[in-house]
Parts: C-alpha cells; structure tokens; sequence
C-alpha cells in the first residue's frame, strides 16, 4: 500500500506462509518488470518483520525481484506505527466495518474484500 492509498492485494485464507508470500511477490515483480524497465523507477516494498518476510526461503529471491525493480525495505522491529498497512487495518476493525459483518465468516470475508476494493474510492485513508 502507497501513501496514495494505491495497493495490490492478494487475498489468502488461513495462515499466511513463506510460499504464499513469495508467490505473491512473484506475481507482482513480474508484473511491475515492464513499466521498471519503461521508466527505471524502482518500486520499493516496506515490510515487518514477520517470519515469512525474513525467512532464508524469501531471502533467496530478493535479487530476482531487485532485477525487475522491487526493493524490499524492512521496518525495525516493534514499530507497528510505522506499518501503513496496520494503520488500514485499524481504520477498518474500527471505522469501517459494519456491525453486520460479524454474524458468520463469510460476511466478515465479503466486507473485508469490499473494502479492500473501494479503497482510494469508496474508502479514503490520509497518511500525513
């Protein structure tokens, strides 16, 4: 997520894992690859320091993904208010999700993705 308010989701169910995640980037380089060969403006990807973002597994494909220009930038640790994504997350569980939502899993589901997708339209988040 930029400080836009622009983002790519992948939504995954379960436990997040090192696979999911690398599979995701993946997804993403390759897509960002052209337009970084286009304008050689890198894109740059903050992450925690969750242990699927620091495993040995991802760390592999960090230059891989550096060639098509994504740079990962680690946040230091315990700094969650740094973490523009937890800043979402915030404005979602208390502003933005309806009451509603919470009788079954699959409300709760629907109006996550719903707000994920009216982000920047329907939703709006100022990062100052």
């Amino acid at each position: 997520m930029s400080h836009k308010g622009e983002m790519v989701i992948y939504p995954a169910e379960g436990n997040v894992n090192t696979e999911q995640v690398i599979s995701a980037f993946d997804r993403f380089t390759s897509n960002y690859e052209a337009e970084y060969h286009r304008h050689q403006k890198p894109c740059v990807v903050t992450l925690d320091n969750a242990s699927f973002h620091t495993s040995q597994e991802l760390q592999k494909h960090i230059n891989k993904w550096g060639a098509r220009g994504v740079i990962l930038h680690y946040l230091p640790p315990y700094s969650p208010e740094l973490n523009l994504i937890e800043v979402l997350w915030r404005k979602i569980k208390y502003e933005w999700l309806p009451l509603s939502c919470y009788s079954s899993y699959t409300n709760m589901k629907n109006a996550v993705l719903d707000i994920l997708e009216g982000l920047g339209t329907k939703y709006q988040i100022t990062f100052v």
